[in-house]
């Protein structure tokens, strides 16, 4: 690696990190908005035009305030605890493809902070890593609600995360047949949905070229368990039990203020955007979509992807709000037995049934040889 190709490194990380802080700016004043729209009030409005700086003034507010520290929380970890739930938000984001790869001055930029062969893997290990931040700020404030928070996240997390792994198993199953061998790639698995199924089942009637070859069509039970799983996962209505205010003050983070509070938040909204993101991209077919080659700018052709992705999962987003607005937080015994009950028993049914076609598909019926 050369010292162009260090900078290159450095300049995709700190896009990133821009990327990332600046949609989770405007997603706190969208979600806003649109609830305020759909529960008919006007939602915020006086700090610069349509509101858009409401935000910014929350955070500068946030920033300048004293951070009052309670007498019998664990110090250490007290502190430590919304670190642990920045980083991987942060991280998590990295391995998200949000454009195609282009060529300059002989050198590959990828539109990723990092391609790693094994993304889905490390998906998962950063949603796990994020739950130790909520149960350990939870267990050091030294007091009962945050506690219980703490508490109902670690069941939480452990129902979910394995309906969601179960899910992306399948997607990425069905994904190493559509190319030379598997991959765990997140940007492997958004190449290998360009174009249509068209171009994989020629024999199709016409209809099919305009069909786009997304993993949402033939993995749709895999797509809403998935879908379920994240929503969980971020603690988003109708199970942000985590932080339920009127049963636990504020749940998990009810001892902390000022710019540890922050934190939390920033890292609410940016995992939010992230799963979004990785559902996007996993399902939707992520910066892939029409860029009539040839009859666009090159600049403009060079952006539609990053434009497709962001489209896509703004909808995943309003879908989010949508839920927020319009389901009631379910009690604790009825997110248990959705999780492991349904979900779970689902997605191996689930995976199961995608083995047995992917295997037909590939080796034929093996009946067939008698």
């Amino acid at each position: 690696m050369d010292g162009v190709d260090l900078l290159i490194v450095i300049a995709r990380v700190v896009v990133v990190f821009v990327i990332l802080l600046g949609t989770t700016v405007l997603n706190v004043w969208i979600e806003r908005k649109v609830l305020a729209k759909m529960q008919n009030r006007v939602g915020p409005k006086r700090a610069g035009p349509w509101g858009l700086l409401q935000t910014v003034a929350d955070g500068l507010k946030l920033f300048f305030k004293e951070s009052i520290t309670p007498r019998k929380v664990e110090y250490g970890i007290y502190v430590l605890a919304p670190f642990l739930a920045i980083i991987p938000a942060f991280l998590i984001f990295l391995v998200v493809p949000f454009g195609r790869p282009f060529t300059i001055g002989g050198h590959e930029v990828i539109l990723q902070g990092t391609d790693l062969n094994i993304g889905v893997l490390f998906i998962l290990a950063m949603s796990s890593l994020a739950v130790y931040a909520v149960v350990l700020a939870g267990w050091s404030s030294g007091s009962k609600y945050p506690l219980l928070g703490g508490v109902r996240a670690t069941a939480q997390a452990i129902s979910y995360e394995a309906a969601m792994g179960l899910a992306m198993v399948s997607v990425v199953m069905f994904s190493s047949t559509s190319g030379d061998g598997g991959t765990l790639s997140l940007a492997g698995i958004v190449e290998r949905q360009a174009g249509t199924f068209a171009d994989v089942f020629p024999n199709l009637s016409s209809i099919a070229q305009f069909i786009p070859r997304w993993n949402l069509i033939p993995q749709f039970v895999a797509f809403v368990i998935f879908f379920i799983a994240i929503t969980a996962e971020t603690n988003r209505s109708p199970f942000d039990l985590v932080e339920a205010e009127q049963e636990l003050v504020g749940g998990f983070h009810t001892e902390y203020s000022g710019m540890r509070f922050a934190m939390f938040q920033l890292a609410e909204y940016s995992n939010i955007f992230s799963m979004c993101a990785i559902c996007a991209s996993l399902f939707l077919g992520g910066w892939n979509g029409p860029t009539w080659d040839g009859s666009l700018p090159a600049f403009i052709s060079g952006v539609l992807p990053t434009f497709w992705l962001l489209v896509k999962t703004y909808v995943l987003f309003f879908i989010l709000i949508w839920l927020r607005a319009t389901l009631p937080r379910m009690r604790y015994d009825q997110l248990m037995q959705l999780g492991w009950k349904r979900l779970i028993p689902g997605a191996l049914v689930w995976l199961v049934l995608s083995t047995v076609v992917i295997g037909i598909r590939q080796f034929g019926l093996p009946w067939n040889s008698l």
